[in-house]
Protein backbone atom coordinates (compact mmCIF):
# COMPACT_ATOMS: atom_id res chain seq x y z
CA UNK A 1 0.00 0.00 0.00
CA UNK A 2 1.61 3.66 -1.05
CA UNK A 3 0.57 5.88 1.19
CA UNK A 4 2.39 9.42 0.30
CA UNK A 5 -0.21 12.84 0.28
CA UNK A 6 -1.23 13.34 -3.61
CA UNK A 7 -2.17 16.98 -2.99
CA UNK A 8 -2.28 19.66 -0.35
CA UNK A 9 -4.70 22.78 -1.45
CA UNK A 10 -6.15 25.33 0.12
CA UNK A 11 -7.75 28.80 -1.25
CA UNK A 12 -7.01 32.66 -0.39
CA UNK A 13 -8.77 35.40 -1.73
CA UNK A 14 -10.86 33.06 -4.10
CA UNK A 15 -7.84 32.23 -5.86
CA UNK A 16 -6.58 28.25 -5.25
CA UNK A 17 -3.01 27.80 -4.70
CA UNK A 18 -0.41 25.82 -3.87
CA UNK A 19 2.66 27.02 -2.98
CA UNK A 20 2.03 30.23 -4.28
CA UNK A 21 1.28 28.85 -8.40
CA UNK A 22 -0.92 25.76 -8.29
CA UNK A 23 -4.14 25.40 -7.32
CA UNK A 24 -6.27 22.16 -7.05
CA UNK A 25 -9.81 21.44 -6.56
CA UNK A 26 -10.30 18.33 -6.19
CA UNK A 27 -13.98 16.13 -6.20
CA UNK A 28 -13.82 12.95 -3.68
CA UNK A 29 -12.69 12.14 -0.12
CA UNK A 30 -12.26 15.61 2.27
CA UNK A 31 -10.88 13.94 5.59
CA UNK A 32 -13.52 10.91 4.94
CA UNK A 33 -16.48 12.18 3.48
CA UNK A 34 -17.74 13.21 0.26
CA UNK A 35 -16.74 16.28 -1.32
CA UNK A 36 -19.05 18.28 -3.46
CA UNK A 37 -18.47 19.23 -6.83
CA UNK A 38 -16.30 22.48 -6.73
CA UNK A 39 -16.37 22.62 -2.89
CA UNK A 40 -14.04 25.31 -1.87
CA UNK A 41 -12.17 24.31 1.04
CA UNK A 42 -8.49 23.18 2.22
CA UNK A 43 -8.51 19.60 0.67
CA UNK A 44 -6.14 16.83 1.32
CA UNK A 45 -6.05 13.42 -1.12
CA UNK A 46 -4.17 10.36 -0.21
CA UNK A 47 -3.49 7.26 -1.90
CA UNK A 48 -5.59 5.22 -0.55
CA UNK A 49 -4.51 1.86 -1.90
CA UNK A 50 -2.36 1.48 -4.69
CA UNK A 51 -4.15 3.71 -6.76
CA UNK A 52 -4.23 7.16 -7.24
CA UNK A 53 -6.89 8.22 -5.63
CA UNK A 54 -10.36 10.74 -6.93
CA UNK A 55 -10.29 12.89 -9.62
CA UNK A 56 -8.38 15.96 -9.15
CA UNK A 57 -7.63 18.96 -11.17
CA UNK A 58 -4.67 21.08 -10.85
CA UNK A 59 -4.81 24.27 -12.24
CA UNK A 60 -1.14 26.45 -12.43
CA UNK A 61 -0.29 29.65 -13.73
CA UNK A 62 1.68 29.18 -17.64
CA UNK A 63 5.29 29.39 -16.14
CA UNK A 64 4.23 26.83 -13.23
CA UNK A 65 2.86 23.89 -15.71
CA UNK A 66 6.34 21.82 -16.38
CA UNK A 67 7.17 21.68 -12.94
CA UNK A 68 3.75 20.66 -11.67
CA UNK A 69 3.43 17.99 -14.13
CA UNK A 70 7.43 16.96 -13.58
CA UNK A 71 6.33 16.77 -9.95
CA UNK A 72 3.19 14.89 -10.27
CA UNK A 73 4.81 12.16 -12.93
CA UNK A 74 7.76 11.97 -10.40
CA UNK A 75 5.42 11.44 -7.22
CA UNK A 76 3.67 8.42 -9.03
CA UNK A 77 7.22 6.77 -10.37
CA UNK A 78 9.11 7.04 -7.00
CA UNK A 79 5.96 5.49 -4.93
CA UNK A 80 5.76 2.84 -7.54
CA UNK A 81 9.29 2.22 -7.52
CA UNK A 82 9.12 2.30 -3.60
CA UNK A 83 6.27 -0.14 -2.97
CA UNK A 84 7.18 -2.90 -5.95
CA UNK A 85 11.01 -2.10 -7.19
CA UNK A 86 10.47 -0.86 -10.56
CA UNK A 87 7.61 1.20 -12.31
CA UNK A 88 6.31 0.76 -15.99
CA UNK A 89 4.75 4.73 -17.85
CA UNK A 90 3.15 4.85 -20.96
CA UNK A 91 3.82 8.64 -22.65
CA UNK A 92 1.82 10.87 -24.19
CA UNK A 93 2.80 12.06 -28.15
CA UNK A 94 1.84 15.71 -29.22
CA UNK A 95 3.74 18.96 -28.70
CA UNK A 96 2.64 19.43 -24.94
CA UNK A 97 4.27 17.01 -22.88
CA UNK A 98 7.68 17.50 -24.95
CA UNK A 99 9.09 20.01 -22.47
CA UNK A 100 8.04 18.14 -19.41
CA UNK A 101 10.11 15.11 -20.93
CA UNK A 102 12.84 16.96 -21.57
CA UNK A 103 12.67 18.17 -18.03
CA UNK A 104 12.05 14.84 -16.54
CA UNK A 105 15.50 13.84 -18.51
CA UNK A 106 17.75 16.25 -16.66
CA UNK A 107 15.87 16.77 -13.17
CA UNK A 108 18.17 13.22 -12.01
CA UNK A 109 15.41 12.46 -9.32
CA UNK A 110 14.04 9.04 -11.10
CA UNK A 111 16.62 5.84 -12.10
CA UNK A 112 15.44 4.92 -15.62
CA UNK A 113 16.98 1.69 -15.11
CA UNK A 114 13.97 0.61 -12.81
CA UNK A 115 11.07 2.34 -15.01
CA UNK A 116 9.82 0.60 -18.16
CA UNK A 117 8.49 2.96 -20.76
CA UNK A 118 5.86 2.34 -23.11
CA UNK A 119 3.37 4.42 -25.27
CA UNK A 120 0.29 5.00 -25.04
CA UNK A 121 -0.26 5.45 -29.45
CA UNK A 122 1.95 5.74 -32.57
CA UNK A 123 1.36 6.76 -36.06
CA UNK A 124 2.07 4.41 -38.71
CA UNK A 125 5.31 6.19 -39.47
CA UNK A 126 8.93 4.67 -39.27
CA UNK A 127 10.54 5.60 -35.80
CA UNK A 128 12.69 8.26 -37.19
CA UNK A 129 9.71 10.06 -38.74
CA UNK A 130 8.63 13.24 -37.74
CA UNK A 131 5.17 12.23 -36.90
CA UNK A 132 7.18 9.45 -34.34
CA UNK A 133 5.83 9.61 -31.05
CA UNK A 134 8.72 7.73 -30.34
CA UNK A 135 11.12 9.90 -31.79
CA UNK A 136 9.76 12.85 -29.91
CA UNK A 137 10.11 10.83 -26.73
CA UNK A 138 13.45 9.78 -27.54
CA UNK A 139 14.92 13.04 -28.21
CA UNK A 140 13.40 14.58 -25.45
CA UNK A 141 13.49 12.26 -23.08
CA UNK A 142 14.99 8.54 -23.72
CA UNK A 143 18.63 10.02 -25.01
CA UNK A 144 19.34 12.38 -22.62
CA UNK A 145 18.32 10.42 -19.64
CA UNK A 146 20.13 7.67 -20.97
CA UNK A 147 17.20 5.21 -20.61
CA UNK A 148 18.33 1.79 -20.77
CA UNK A 149 17.23 0.12 -24.37
CA UNK A 150 15.64 -2.94 -22.87
CA UNK A 151 13.44 -0.53 -20.98
CA UNK A 152 12.38 1.17 -23.70
CA UNK A 153 8.97 -0.90 -25.10
CA UNK A 154 8.28 0.97 -28.36
CA UNK A 155 4.69 0.43 -30.50
CA UNK A 156 5.88 -0.55 -33.77
CA UNK A 157 3.42 0.60 -36.00
CA UNK A 158 5.13 1.05 -39.28
CA UNK A 159 4.53 -2.80 -39.44
CA UNK A 160 2.10 -4.09 -42.54
CA UNK A 161 0.52 -6.35 -40.30
CA UNK A 162 -0.86 -3.85 -37.59
CA UNK A 163 -3.10 -5.99 -35.67
CA UNK A 164 -0.34 -8.40 -35.36
CA UNK A 165 1.60 -5.57 -33.80
CA UNK A 166 -1.11 -4.93 -31.41
CA UNK A 167 -1.18 -8.31 -30.33
CA UNK A 168 2.34 -8.05 -30.09
CA UNK A 169 2.77 -5.28 -28.14
CA UNK A 170 -0.12 -6.13 -25.77
CA UNK A 171 1.50 -9.33 -25.15
CA UNK A 172 4.12 -6.77 -23.53
CA UNK A 173 2.03 -4.56 -21.65
CA UNK A 174 1.86 -4.59 -18.17
CA UNK A 175 -1.68 -4.72 -16.52
CA UNK A 176 -2.27 -2.28 -14.35
CA UNK A 177 0.01 0.16 -16.11
CA UNK A 178 1.58 2.04 -12.64
CA UNK A 179 1.07 5.83 -15.01
CA UNK A 180 -0.55 6.45 -17.91
CA UNK A 181 0.08 10.25 -19.62
CA UNK A 182 -2.27 11.41 -21.49
CA UNK A 183 -3.16 14.59 -23.24
CA UNK A 184 -6.61 15.94 -24.80
CA UNK A 185 -7.35 17.19 -28.45
CA UNK A 186 -9.54 19.92 -29.40
CA UNK A 187 -11.99 17.44 -30.22
CA UNK A 188 -12.09 15.53 -26.78
CA UNK A 189 -9.92 12.15 -28.03
CA UNK A 190 -7.27 10.96 -25.85
CA UNK A 191 -4.43 8.38 -27.23
CA UNK A 192 -5.76 7.34 -30.71
CA UNK A 193 -9.35 7.31 -28.82
CA UNK A 194 -11.55 9.16 -31.10
CA UNK A 195 -15.32 10.68 -31.02
CA UNK A 196 -17.75 8.14 -32.16
CA UNK A 197 -15.05 5.47 -33.12
CA UNK A 198 -15.27 1.59 -32.49
CA UNK A 199 -12.22 1.34 -30.47
CA UNK A 200 -14.02 3.30 -27.60
CA UNK A 201 -16.16 -0.17 -27.15
CA UNK A 202 -13.30 -2.42 -26.94
CA UNK A 203 -13.43 -4.10 -23.55
CA UNK A 204 -11.06 -7.31 -23.78
CA UNK A 205 -7.71 -6.25 -26.08
CA UNK A 206 -5.18 -3.82 -24.62
CA UNK A 207 -3.98 -2.53 -28.26
CA UNK A 208 -5.56 -2.16 -31.53
CA UNK A 209 -5.45 -0.59 -35.13
CA UNK A 210 -7.15 2.82 -34.89
CA UNK A 211 -7.77 5.24 -37.86
CA UNK A 212 -7.53 9.05 -37.05
CA UNK A 213 -8.47 11.92 -38.70
CA UNK A 214 -5.79 13.83 -39.48
CA UNK A 215 -2.63 12.27 -41.49
CA UNK A 216 -1.08 9.66 -40.92
CA UNK A 217 -4.53 8.58 -40.11
CA UNK A 218 -3.69 5.06 -39.22
CA UNK A 219 -1.82 4.46 -35.63
CA UNK A 220 -1.53 1.70 -32.91
CA UNK A 221 -3.67 2.94 -29.59
CA UNK A 222 -3.63 1.55 -26.05
CA UNK A 223 -7.80 1.03 -24.95
CA UNK A 224 -10.10 1.88 -22.50
CA UNK A 225 -9.36 -0.87 -20.30
CA UNK A 226 -5.71 -0.18 -20.10
CA UNK A 227 -6.35 3.74 -18.82
CA UNK A 228 -9.48 2.49 -16.35
CA UNK A 229 -7.25 0.05 -14.89
CA UNK A 230 -3.86 1.63 -14.50
CA UNK A 231 -3.16 2.90 -10.59
CA UNK A 232 -2.25 6.39 -12.32
CA UNK A 233 -3.46 8.30 -14.68
CA UNK A 234 -2.41 12.17 -15.25
CA UNK A 235 -4.13 13.97 -18.08
CA UNK A 236 -1.94 17.38 -20.04
CA UNK A 237 -3.30 20.45 -21.32
CA UNK A 238 -2.45 24.09 -21.99
CA UNK A 239 -3.71 26.55 -23.69
CA UNK A 240 -7.13 27.99 -24.48
CA UNK A 241 -7.96 25.85 -27.42
CA UNK A 242 -8.18 22.72 -24.99
CA UNK A 243 -10.28 24.34 -22.72
CA UNK A 244 -13.87 23.64 -24.58
CA UNK A 245 -12.54 19.66 -24.80
CA UNK A 246 -11.53 19.87 -20.85
CA UNK A 247 -15.24 21.20 -19.73
CA UNK A 248 -16.75 18.57 -21.78
CA UNK A 249 -14.49 15.28 -20.11
CA UNK A 250 -15.53 17.01 -16.92
CA UNK A 251 -19.06 16.86 -17.86
CA UNK A 252 -20.67 14.03 -16.33
CA UNK A 253 -24.00 14.42 -19.00
CA UNK A 254 -21.00 13.72 -21.93
CA UNK A 255 -21.13 10.40 -23.07
CA UNK A 256 -17.64 9.03 -23.49
CA UNK A 257 -18.42 8.04 -27.02
CA UNK A 258 -18.64 11.96 -27.53
CA UNK A 259 -15.65 13.17 -25.49
CA UNK A 260 -12.90 9.54 -25.29
CA UNK A 261 -11.09 11.39 -22.53
CA UNK A 262 -13.29 11.21 -20.27
CA UNK A 263 -12.06 7.56 -19.61
CA UNK A 264 -9.30 9.51 -17.46
CA UNK A 265 -12.23 11.47 -15.67
CA UNK A 266 -10.66 9.83 -12.34
CA UNK A 267 -6.87 10.60 -12.56
CA UNK A 268 -5.27 13.59 -12.08
CA UNK A 269 -5.75 16.88 -14.70
CA UNK A 270 -2.68 19.50 -14.90
CA UNK A 271 -4.04 22.52 -16.37
CA UNK A 272 -3.25 25.69 -17.17
CA UNK A 273 -5.40 28.65 -16.34
CA UNK A 274 -6.27 28.83 -19.89
CA UNK A 275 -6.95 25.23 -20.61
CA UNK A 276 -9.13 25.53 -17.35
CA UNK A 277 -10.96 28.69 -18.27
CA UNK A 278 -14.55 26.90 -19.47
CA UNK A 279 -14.48 24.89 -16.00
CA UNK A 280 -17.05 25.65 -13.96
CA UNK A 281 -16.15 27.73 -10.64
CA UNK A 282 -19.01 27.17 -8.43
Amino acid sequence: MVGWPLVRAWWANGERVHGGSIGVEQEGCIHGRTAARGERARVEGHLNDDRIGGPTRVVVRPEAFVTASVEHISRVLLAAIEARGAASVALAGGNTPRPIYAALATGGRLDWNRIDVFFGDERAVPPDDPASNYRMAREALLEPARVPESRVHRMKAEQADLERAADDYAADLPMPLDLVVLGIGVDGHTASLFPGASTLEERHRLVVPATGPAEPRTRLTITPPVIERARGVIVLATGSAKAPAVARAWDAGIRTSECPARLARNGVWLLDRAAAAALPTG
